[in-house]
């Protein structure tokens, strides 16, 4: 497995999903990584990544922020993304049935 927030990491998303229905573009911020705030964004189809990259993406209908230590946690299977964001570890901004779709397919998966 791609180390968390590389080039490489971001490629392998590209094609994986698990939230049918959920279309949209997803910015991601993630705090406190170690090289500064870490952010990239996936654009969804259906729930299956199209297009995955680091950086950031205007126009973003969904933004999810978590702490570097939550989301290494979410990336390696050991904390659900619903139960960061139902902890209130996960902030969300923007399209609300986007998120909804989103950690549905997350709850799917594990």
């Amino acid at each position: 497995m791609a180390e968390f927030l590389t080039d490489d990491w971001m490629a392998a998303l590209v094609g994986t999903g698990g939230a049918p229905g959920a279309t949209g573009t997803v910015q991601v911020v993630v705090t406190g990584a170690p090289d500064g705030d870490g952010k990239w964004y996936a654009r969804l189809d259906d729930g299956v990544v199209a297009e995955a990259a680091l950086g950031t993406r205007s126009g973003a209908e969904l933004t999810l922020t978590v702490s570097y230590a939550d989301a290494t946690a979410i990336v390696a299977g050991d904390l659900d993304p619903s139960v960061a964001f139902m902890q209130g570890r996960m902030k969300t901004a923007g399209d609300p049935g986007l998120v909804l779709d989103v950690l549905s397919g997350a709850a799917k998966r594990s």
